[in-house]
């Protein structure tokens, strides 16, 4: 194959490169979606999994359809006193599975083996997941199971950037996937196996939650931009609203693409400080998603804003509250030369889940929803076309914590309405409101000159390391008209990676 073959961007270097491997032997980009998220079980099982899940936005160009596939994975049906960690349904074979199945070309199996060889043969720890290990690296190894397969100096300590990880009990499982299929854990031979392991690794879990798990196809949140529609991830993945509620304010009478660099510094704190106020009124609400981004929503959303002055996120609502939120999620993209995109969050419900895994299988267990920031508030994925000339034109993934939709909605907009490179719109520095505290936290490179505008408007301002992680793709011309203008782009502030397929 030749020319164009496509792109990839994940947040673990080796599965970014099984992804490209797998546009470069002429797979779709969902094949390359499917290879990417089970290698990332292996290399970063803090955010990805087998045990956990995910959501992913699908744009298929045969059709001109543009969906999701939620995955996330959900509590099990009742929890005995006897399950001190509670744990979710496993969700992510399924999920992969359904995906491949609509729009798959290469063999799953083909799909599979990358991961299973990484499990089998071993890998060298990368800075990603040694970043992640050095946060929980004590409290993991306090698991048998775990020790096992991340300690290093006879369980002295937690493995590190170039250590050596074997996970064999895992390469048999992903054996099993990729000879037999996901029904092997959900309604076969080693379904009893996974329920009384995870009994044993204190989680939950019975046969009918296993049996009854489907991944379940959605309807997008539409976000006209221009000529484009920016297709987000709705409910359960929360941050897809909040991210379509700031882009679609942004939008709105060309504000962000008129104003100033130091307005767009307030326009983005204020947007955003709306929208996760706004998610107080929604949430858990029977709430009509595509009517949270219509032109009445967004109206009453921006009805008081000013580009001189901060509103108090008190004055939008006295009863704002700080909620944690699970920091901890694996972003990917990958396009195709056929112009199929996808754009995926994964998550383990919280840093390496339960961080207990099931003897005998391998699988990290994902922590079951619920408070304490266990769960998908911070997810949702974005992938931008022109549904009327189907044509694509951009893909994006965020993770981070409740930084992540904003980060999202900073980089499409860069790219889409201040048409700045992609590789510009990842670098640029970032500001975040989270409404609960009302404080515009801003990254430490924002200009002084911005810095100085937020205090002037009225904002409580403070620097913070980083906010958010964003992988992206972007092709400003479109394909397939005109495949050369595509880049990617893995977030310079963690440590993935991305890759051109061309020959």
């Amino acid at each position: 194959m030749e020319g164009f073959l496509g792109g990839v961007a994940a947040d673990e270097p080796q599965a970014a490169l099984i992804g490209r491997d797998v546009l470069s032997r002429g797979g779709t980009a969902v094949d390359a979606a499917v290879a990417m998220s089970l290698a990332l079980s292996v290399t970063l099982p803090s955010s990805a999994g087998l045990g956990g899940g995910g959501v992913c936005v699908v744009r298929d160009h045969a059709s001109g359809t543009t969906e999701v596939i939620d995955f996330l994975p959900p509590a099990p049906a009742a929890v005995p006193p006897t399950a001190d960690r509670p744990s979710a349904i496993p969700a992510m074979s399924r999920g992969l599975f359904a995906m491949h199945s609509r729009y798959g070309r290469l063999p799953w199996g083909l799909l599979v083996g990358p991961a299973e060889k990484l499990a089998r043969f071993g890998v060298q720890v990368s800075r990603a997941l040694a970043r992640d290990m050095g946060q929980v690296g004590p409290a993991l190894l306090a698991d048998r199971q775990a020790q096992v397969i991340f300690g290093a100096d006879e369980g002295q300590r937690a493995v590190r950037e170039g250590d050596f990880l074997t996970q064999l009990d895992l390469a048999v499982t992903l054996g099993r996937l990729r000879t037999i299929g996901p029904g092997d854990l959900y309604s076969g031979q080693r379904t009893k196996m996974l329920i009384a392991a995870v009994a044993q690794a204190g989680g939950s879990l019975s046969a009918e939650d296993l049996r009854d798990y489907v991944p379940v196809w959605r309807e997008t949140i539409r976000v006209p931009v221009g000529n484009e529609t920016a297709h987000f991830a709705p409910p359960p993945a929360m941050a897809g609203v909040v991210a379509a509620q700031m882009l679609a304010m942004l939008a709105d009478d060309d504000r962000y693409e008129d104003a100033s660099p130091a307005e767009r510094a307030h326009l983005v704190s204020e947007a955003a400080m709306r929208a996760f106020a706004d998610r107080r009124r929604w949430l858990g609400a029977e709430a009509e998603t595509a009517a949270l981004v219509d032109e009445s929503a967004i109206e009453r959303l921006m009805v008081r804003y000013s580009d001189t002055r901060h509103l108090a996120a008190a004055e939008l609502d006295p009863a704002l509250t700080t909620e944690p939120e699970n920091p901890a999620a694996a972003g990917l993209v990958a396009v195709d030369r056929d112009s199929n995109a996808v754009a995926c969050n994964l998550t383990m419900n919280n840093l390496f889940g339960t961080g207990r895994v099931a003897p005998g299988t391998g699988i990290l267990l994902a922590a079951a929803p619920g408070r304490a920031g266990r769960g998908t508030l911070s997810l949702g994925p974005v992938v931008v076309s022109n549904d009327f000339v189907n044509e694509f034109f951009f893909a994006a993934a965020a993770s981070g914590g409740v930084a992540a939709p904003t980060a999202l909605a900073q980089v499409t907009a860069r790219v889409l309405m201040a048409r700045e490179p992609l590789e510009e719109a990842t670098a640029a520095p970032r500001v975040h409101n989270g409404a609960a505290p009302d404080v515009t936290f801003h990254e430490p490179r924002l200009d002084l000159v911005q810095v100085d505008a937020l205090r002037q408007r009225g904002h409580q301002v403070a620097p913070t390391p980083r906010l958010g992680l964003v992988n992206a793709l972007a092709c400003p011309d479109g394909i397939p008209p005109d495949p050369e203008t595509c880049t990617v782009r893995a977030d310079p502030r963690g440590y993935g990676l991305a890759g051109s397929a061309d020959q």
